[in-house]
């Protein structure tokens, strides 16, 4: 399930998306804590590459430096893990990269089934209220995004 939320004040954004996965979040947990995953469920296109050398010791405060391509244009991207709470959830945080704001929260929730991701993504393009020209362009490439990484993930995590 996807959603994306009505505009919210001084441009915010949500975007959510809730994925089942038959494992425990003891299980799952572990996979999404691990960085270099992140190349493994991030589409090809995107050209991604962490470049904070590896392994990185994930928890409050640590910081990761990626690279990546947007329609063919080079950029950087910098996160900080804002908060750590293993193994239910984890939220990232973008310090520099094509966004005004970036806040990615990792929520694990048990079920009887295993557990329910959600992926809960609070945005704000640059240059707000000229930048929101694009906003229905990134809509689109986030929801497609997150899609190719509900697919993978499912996979790897049968």
């Amino acid at each position: 399930m996807i959603r994306s939320s009505l505009p919210k004040k001084w441009g915010l954004r949500r975007f959510e998306t809730v994925t089942e996965i038959s494992r425990t979040p003891e299980e799952v947990f572990p996979f999404f804590a691990a960085p270099e995953n992140l190349e493994r469920i991030t589409p090809p296109e995107l050209k991604f590459e962490i470049l904070t050398p590896l392994p990185i010791k994930m928890g409050q405060g640590t910081l990761i430096d990626y690279r990546l391509r947007l329609e063919g244009v080079p950029m950087r991207w910098r996160t900080e893990i804002s908060e750590w709470n293993e193994p239910r959830s984890f939220t990232d945080r973008q310090l520099r990269g094509p966004y005004h704001t970036w806040i990615h929260r990792h929520i694990f929730e048990p079920t009887e089934y295993g557990t329910l991701m959600r992926d809960q993504v609070d945005y704000r393009l640059p240059f707000w209220p000229l930048g929101e020209w694009a906003l229905p362009f990134v809509r689109r490439k986030v929801a497609r995004i997150f899609a190719h990484r509900r697919e993978v993930i499912l996979e790897i995590l049968k």
